[in-house]
């Protein structure tokens, strides 16, 4: 599952969608909305243009909660050397971590 081609691509677009340029995208899109279709964009368009931008601050939030935990980890992980057989667990995918920490829980 770990190499599956859907799973890595919506790893990378969620990682994609918390970098800065992202809200660049945004940006140019509603310019482009206004400047091509101004008469849509009325509640509903800036409503959904809302959406995104307010889509974009929480997956930055996270984002960044995340990278952050995962730096404390990896500077208690270097500290303990019986830890040294999960220090590459974060190249997986999300559900093949799963499967490591549900066979983790049973086996103590």
């Amino acid at each position: 599952m770990a190499n599956h081609p859907i799973t890595s691509l919506l790893t990378s677009i969620g990682t994609l969608t918390s970098r800065p340029a992202a809200f660049l995208v945004l940006l140019v899109y509603s310019i482009l909305w206004v400047v091509f279709d101004r008469q849509s964009l009325n509640w509903h368009g800036a409503a959904t243009l809302f959406t995104w931008a307010m889509t974009l601050f929480i997956q930055r939030a996270e984002h960044r909660d995340t990278q952050a935990i995962h730096a404390k980890l990896a500077e208690m992980l270097r500290s303990n050397s019986s830890a040294s057989n999960i220090t590459r667990i974060d190249d997986q995918e999300p559900e093949e971590i799963e499967k490591h920490r549900v066979r983790k829980q049973q086996g103590d």
